[in-house]
């Protein structure tokens, strides 16, 4: 059964005390929801990437706070066991604190138990005024995609050495403004296992190795519903996309024979009802 969390119990949750690592899987709708939950998993981050996976857009950059929102409450209504993490998209943390702290209760309000958002030090204002306003923050740092322009594209991050030692003092940072946890995405495997050494929240680890507090990955990803894109961490755990497709090609088969419906399939009525229809109509 699936453990229900609380920011605290999430914060200490360090694996080098000797504890499992944490489980993120994203989530986006009711049906997902569920699934997540019946999997066993400690969190649910409503993450962001729904504008490719779920809307179809090219990158995270599309989505708003609204779009966020509504996924969320759609989440939240599986009553899930999981803690739900509701993701902060692109410039709806950007301007000042008083607008951040604005969109991060709009999630709240939604459901959510917490925010995510992405960047290092130039986020420490507006993860401090959320935090104020008694909002758990978990922080996002290394390969960052609403940066992605910025970035140059998805990047592996933290390569090099000084580039590590900067991300490695972000993390403390972040830590000491009061986020609960934060995620690793794409940086050397060793600038993760330092991090997670270095803060005393948790960290979650995507694409960066397995010295993490936790791992997440992407819904679709993990179910292999696509295979347009498969960065190098994604380990694919089904084929849903390719056993969906062949299940509707089947129906679409089964239709065009007029094998479908089956005679088990369909609502009767009596044999008396069913002539007194035909003479009434069919004579007429």
């Amino acid at each position: 059964m699936t453990k229900s969390w609380t920011v605290p119990a999430l914060s200490r949750h360090k694996v080098a005390g000797g504890v499992s690592p944490l489980v993120m899987v994203t989530a986006y709708d009711a049906p997902s929801a569920r699934m997540v939950d019946a999997a066993g998993a400690d969190l649910i981050l409503v993450g962001d990437t729904l504008a490719m996976v779920v809307l179809g857009y090219e990158d995270t950059l599309q989505v708003t706070v609204q779009d966020i929102a509504y996924h969320v409450a759609a989440v939240r209504r599986a009553r899930p066991t999981p803690f739900v993490v509701g993701d902060m998209p692109w410039m709806s943390y950007h301007t000042s604190p008083k607008e951040s702290v604005e969109n991060a209760a709009t999630l709240i309000r939604a459901g959510a138990q917490a925010i995510k958002l992405e960047g290092g030090r130039k986020r420490i204002p507006m993860i401090e005024a959320i935090v104020n306003a008694e909002i758990p923050v978990m922080g996002h740092i290394g390969l960052t995609p609403q940066s992605t322009h910025a970035m140059g594209g998805f990047k592996v991050q933290a390569k090099e050495l000084e580039a590590a030692a900067t991300l490695i003092d972000e993390a403390k940072a972040l830590a000491d403004a009061g986020v609960f946890s934060i995620v690793l995405e794409g940086i050397p495997d060793v600038v993760a296992e330092l991090i997670t050494e270095a803060v005393p929240v948790s960290t979650i680890g995507i694409g960066a190795g397995r010295g993490c507090d936790g791992q997440v990955l992407v819904f679709h990803d993990l179910l292999g519903f696509e295979e347009r894109m498969r960065p190098k961490f994604v380990r694919r755990y089904a084929a849903l996309g390719a056993d969906g497709a062949a299940a509707i090609g089947r129906f679409a088969e089964d239709v065009r024979n007029r094998t479908f419906p089956a005679d088990e399939e369909i609502y009767h009525t009596s044999s008396e009802v069913a002539a007194a229809l035909q003479a009434r109509f069919r004579s007429a």
